[in-house]
């Protein structure tokens, strides 16, 4: 059986991972100052974390219309596909995923909209699996069991720079009414089904930096690792040199999706893992 994969840009997977499994990816929409642009094609990453913290305005989101779904999952359908696969960012934090699910019930049964319950590659790591498991021919049952399991194996750490945008953004109640207290730490979050967590804090930088490293050691044996940041490259190759992993998969490092950009702002760092 032939199956489609589709995700949306949030998901953050490197490009030759994108075409080397053929997956369809919607982008997100960010609006800066009133100006709207297309995630990945209007606005390069570098030049959204560069103006973040000029703009007279928050930076939003916006999610893509049901037609551009409607028109990815038609044309994969004409395509020869026989059933989709649609894993997107977590529903408690965009409405995305409602989006795809409105969109999907044009076509029956044959396009299934996933929640994945996370961000970044965190998501990313759901969606190779997918189309691994596609690749693979494993029937649409088969795959939904794998998924779900799979996705028990995920685990997303952040290390924000600064709590002036996650107290913009409205989304964490936490932190709305802790800023006074938080507002000049370094503040670690985790991403846990679908939910923001407080894991605590450091006072500077580099005392944050090393105890991410500790949080990531913690984690156990690791299947898979992406390291992402927000306009911080060098604070997330170093992080790569300095936790010295020996991994089966290359670890990839990426500017993070300005999606996520728009609630954490610049210089932050994260990890998406996968368990062993």
């Amino acid at each position: 059986m032939r199956i489609g994969i589709v995700t949306d840009s949030t998901a953050d997977i490197p490009p030759e991972l994108v075409k080397q499994y053929q997956i369809r990816v919607v982008p997100a929409i960010i609006v800066m100052d009133g100006e709207s642009f297309t995630d990945g094609e209007d606005i390069s990453r570098q030049e959204f974390y560069e103006r973040l913290p000029h703009l007279r305005t928050p930076a939003t989101t916006a999610t893509p219309s049901t037609a551009i779904f409607q028109g990815i999952y038609t044309k994969l359908f004409q395509e020869g596909a026989q059933a989709i696969f649609s894993l997107h960012v977590a529903s408690q934090l965009s409405g995305i995923f409602d989006t795809a699910k409105i969109a999907a019930q044009s076509f029956g049964e044959r396009v299934y909209v996933l929640d994945s319950t996370s961000l970044s590659m965190g998501i990313g790591f759901q969606v190779l699996a997918a189309a691994q498991a596609a690749a693979q021919e494993l029937s649409v049952e088969k795959i939904l069991d794998h998924l779900q399991n799979f996705q028990k194996k995920i685990r997303v750490l952040a290390m924000l720079d600064t709590l002036e945008y996650i107290r913009r953004s409205g989304r964490v109640s936490w932190a709305t009414a802790r800023i006074g207290a938080l507002l000049r730490v370094k503040l670690f979050v985790e991403i846990s089904e679908g939910k923001v967590l407080n894991m605590g804090q450091a006072r500077t930088r580099n005392k944050a930096i090393e105890h991410f490293k500790t949080m990531i050691h913690k984690l156990g044996p690791l299947e898979e690792l992406a390291i992402m940041h927000t306009n911080a490259e060098a604070d997330a190759h170093k992080l790569l040199a300095d936790l010295a992993l020996n991994l089966p998969s290359p670890i990839h490092v990426l500017n993070a999706t300005p999606v996520i950009g728009t609630h954490v702002g610049p210089n932050g760092l994260g990890i998406a893992a996968v368990l062993k």
